[in-house]
């Protein structure tokens, strides 16, 4: 296995990319262009205890985005939280000019303030790499403006309006970053209506006799590795097409089996549960009452 590197601050960072030391400790916009990794190798691994938004251009390599392939050659919008496990696989036989900007964030920066604590509710911060925003023209020239005005900012001789302006301009860019993700979502029907296909063959395979007894029952976890896709991005994208989250769709879809078997099969209640993966029929009965309102036994008996 590849070492990874391990970046506690911004500066640690600065350096190994060769870049100048940062203007400000906690805070930095970084040029892409100028970014110079210390490598030889095709892949490079890293962990960083700090945010970064990285919006980059004609970077050196593909990276998969749900079922299809995507070049860098449109701006690109990539979220990344602390201790996430960055890999970057380099082709070392061509050569390309990357461009766009990287916002480096330490969590110090945002210390005592609202967004401390809100920062964790936007779920793009847990979407894999592969899983980037795809940005219009237009979108780019929006976020890039925000990304200059806090550059200004820190840039400038601090005062007592510096930090609270500079957090107002990190919490626009994030709900910007909502809005565009949420427009992908709706665009891409082709890929997600892939998406949704697949989904739908991996639940019936989930839940047939042998797979739910062995395995019980699928995780949004299990689920989402299926589908290639992170568990963050995955329920993201099911909430705005159905309007229901990954997990959502896996009660749905156990409590259409449990109601099939109730209706064409004389099995016992505690013989469906087994069947559908539960380790003690009550946790059956209790969440098929749950969403059906009426018990296992119950909506038997409207079939007889």
């Amino acid at each position: 296995m590849k070492n990874i590197h391990r970046f506690n601050t911004i500066s640690e960072f600065h350096k190994y990319s060769n870049l100048p030391k940062p203007e400000h400790p906690l805070i930095s916009l970084v040029d892409y262009s100028q970014v110079n990794y210390p490598t030889t190798s095709d892949e490079i691994k890293w962990v960083q205890n700090f945010y970064s938004i990285g919006l980059k251009r004609n970077v050196n390599g593909k990276f998969n985005y749900g079922q299809q392939k995507y070049d860098f050659d449109e701006g690109v919008l990539a979220f990344v939280s602390p201790q996430q496990i960055l890999t970057i696989e380099i082709n070392q036989n061509v050569e390309v000019n990357a461009s766009g900007w990287l916002l480096l964030i330490h969590p110090d920066f945002l210390w005592n303030t609202p967004l401390a604590k809100t920062i964790k509710n936007y779920d793009f911060f847990g979407y894999s790499v592969n899983e980037a925003l795809f940005l219009s023209e237009k979108e780019e020239i929006i976020i890039v403006d925000i990304l200059k005005n806090i550059q200004r900012e820190y840039q400038s001789n601090i005062d007592k309006f510096s930090e609270s302006i500079i957090i107002a301009q990190i919490e626009l860019l994030l709900n910007y970053g909502e809005r565009y993700y949420e427009r992908q979502f709706i665009t891409r029907k082709i890929t997600n209506h892939q998406i949704l296909i697949k989904l739908e063959e991996t639940l019936n395979e989930y839940f047939n006799k042998e797979n739910a007894i062995n395995k019980g029952i699928p995780t949004v976890k299990q689920i989402s590795e299926t589908l290639n896709l992170s568990p963050n991005y995955l329920s993201s994208m099911l909430k705005v097409i159905t309007g229901q989250s990954t997990q959502q769709h896996i009660h749905n879809k156990l409590i259409d089996k449990a109601k099939e078997k109730l209706s064409t099969t004389d099995l016992s209640v505690s013989e469906i549960a087994y069947e559908l993966g539960f380790e003690h029929p009550a946790s059956f009965s209790k969440l098929f009452k749950n969403k059906t309102n009426s018990s296992p036994i119950k909506f038997r008996q409207s079939f007889n």
